[in-house]
């Protein structure tokens, strides 16, 4: 009776355990899994644990008191809370963006839509499984967290409400990288599209504030407060008691936080209805029409498009012969990559140039009520901006690319030598990129005009903006020769170079309390974007001297990643 009994109880045990068997979702349980086993996610576990150690015990009470009214615990809490944004802002959307994208490379995407799976079942356990592991990190980060209550004068509503507007950054950020993953067709342009658009709602809605505080009427300074508040960092600012920090007080007296969760979900009920839909059989149908060479069409098609095309940016136009003096790797790398095309990189210059005119025309209205410090902040961060979401998408594939695709193999059964090779890459990585630069230069123009005394200020600045595109460019390609594919190379660029370039204003932002003025210049010096806002003496960092450590720091940088690269790229054409 009794063996009878424990078998029932057995096989009724074994029939609840398949039914929650089934009710779970195997995406979820392969890609969090596989996720957890991966290096990257170990590293990135290990180093945001150790960063928040780190930014906990700098600030932490020597005497291993806290003061009554609380504010050594609150100005902890700024400086935690300030660096998991950046940490999530930097470490969620990687995942996510080659989810989907990976399984159409490797043909497993048209096995899951085979499958008893449906296109809702897939998109939830690709974003579960990357939202599991935000949520990880999160967890992880609790200690340091506790560490701030302790001191006293932080609560536990204002912790749950910081982990809150994390976990919807995280969930809002994932659902636009799964849609970015969803209509690209590889995964460095995938992650370059959601660095991109991850660009667009953190720092990009913060800008039209600058311009127009206390310069526009009640209505529209109101419209334009909403919709800087599309970043979290206003509703960050306003949970941890900062919001006097930003260019002439960025926020405004309302409910940062409530307009953020608005934003936020407005944002995930758009683009979950657009990537759930994306998820059928006519993903993989991309017929394009073949086109017809302009050298064979009629004499009236190839004036017409000559004029249209000014003949040199034709897309149709046939492409000449290698010449003899030709470096042939950076020619290949124009006409196989899509930035590299004429037609794209000057779609790509225009808006550069819009933006430059558009500048030039707010400072000749602002200036009035503006100086040129402030306006010249705001371009100078613009191209800062370009430099670092555009260095990595230039140069991070130029050698992981090669070896991931197999055209490696090809490239050392020729003639080629390893300097020819980095030269090359280099090349048609630096060429795009110095074009967008110099459509951003008639802006510093209309300063000159307005104040002439700011030439010297403005050659400084634009020295260390071009030092700024090289280190970004030589760093993005070292990295790239280190990496087999190019997705953990790009995401590797990305971090270095927003870390470098952001994650140290950390430090700004809690210049008084906790950080003393010494220990923010001296974490400024490895700025760059820093160094050219002091440079132009932008309020908030005109007191630093950062040059000439900084110009010698990205030197340094330079060279040792050219070292770098052409060791590895030398040691990756020898016979195996």
């Amino acid at each position: 009776m009794w063996f009878s009994s424990l078998t029932l109880v057995i096989a009724g045990k074994s029939i609840a355990i398949s039914n929650w068997e089934e009710l779970m979702n195997p995406i979820i349980q392969r890609e969090l899994i596989g996720l957890l086993r991966t290096r990257r996610a170990f590293a990135a576990q290990v180093v945001l644990t150790a960063v928040l150690a780190v930014l906990v015990v700098l600030r932490w009470p020597e005497s291993g008191r806290a003061n009554i009214s609380g504010e050594q615990a609150q100005a902890v809490l700024r400086l935690f809370g300030y660096g998991l944004l950046a940490s999530l802002v930097l470490l969620a959307p990687i995942f996510p963006a080659s989810a989907v994208v990976r399984e159409k490379q490797q043909r497993t995407l048209e096995l899951l839509l085979n499958s008893p799976l449906t296109p809702w079942s897939i998109f939830v356990g690709k974003l579960v499984a990357s939202v599991g592991f935000v949520i990880l990190l999160m967890c992880l980060s609790v200690p340091a967290a506790a560490a701030c209550y302790a001191m006293g004068g932080v609560g536990v509503p204002q912790l749950m409400h910081v982990y809150a507007i994390l976990l919807l950054v995280a969930i809002e950020y994932s659902v636009v990288a799964l849609y970015v993953s969803t209509v690209s067709q590889s995964a460095e342009g995938a992650l370059r599209y959601t660095y991109g658009a991850v660009l667009f709602l953190t720092i990009i809605p913060l800008i039209p504030q600058w311009f127009v505080q206390g310069q526009v009427s009640p209505v529209l300074a109101e419209m334009v407060g909403t919709f800087s508040c599309l970043s979290p960092a206003p509703a960050m600012m306003e949970l941890l008691g900062h919001k006097s920090v930003g260019a002439q007080g960025v926020m405004g007296p309302s409910s940062e936080m409530f307009r953020y969760v608005v934003w936020a979900l407005l944002v995930i009920a758009v683009f979950v209805p657009l990537t759930v839909m994306k998820l059928n059989y006519r993903l993989f149908d991309r017929s394009h029409a073949a086109g017809k060479i302009t050298d064979d069409r009629s004499m009236g098609v190839k004036f017409y498009r000559r004029i249209m095309y000014l003949w040199f940016f034709d897309p149709q136009r046939r492409s000449k012969l290698i010449g003899p003096l030709t470096n042939p790797v950076m020619v290949k790398d124009f006409r196989s990559q899509k930035f590299g095309r004429p037609h794209w990189m000057m779609r790509f210059f225009g808006i550069c140039l819009v933006v430059s005119l558009g500048l030039m025309l707010a400072t000749t209205v602002f200036t009035i009520a503006w100086n040129v410090e402030i306006l010249g902040g705001i371009i100078v961060i613009l191209q800062m901006s370009v430099v670092v979401l555009l260095s990595p998408a230039l140069a991070a594939g130029a050698i992981s690319s090669e070896r991931e695709s197999g055209g490696w193999t090809l490239l050392k059964m020729t003639p080629l030598s390893a300097f020819t090779i980095v030269t090359g890459k280099l090349m048609s990585a630096a060429r795009t990129l110095v074009l967008l630069l110099l459509a951003t230069l008639p802006a510093y123009v209309v300063l000159v005009l307005i104040d002439e005394t700011q030439v010297a200020r403005l050659l400084d600045v634009l020295i260390t903006v071009v030092l700024t595109s090289i280190m970004g460019v030589m760093i993005s390609a070292a990295i790239s020769s280190l990496f087999q594919r190019t997705t953990g190379a790009t995401a590797t660029c990305y971090t270095v170079l927003v870390g470098l370039c952001g994650g140290t204003l950390l430090f700004w932002l809690g210049r008084g309390s906790p950080f003393s003025r010494a220990a923010v210049e001296a974490v400024l010096r490895f700025n760059p974007l820093a160094t050219a806002l002091s440079l132009i003496r932008t309020p908030g960092f005109d007191d630093y001297q950062l040059v000439p450590f900084n110009w010698y720091l990205m030197g340094g940088l330079i060279a040792l990643a050219a070292v770098v690269l052409w060791i590895q790229t030398w040691r990756l054409t020898r016979p195996q």
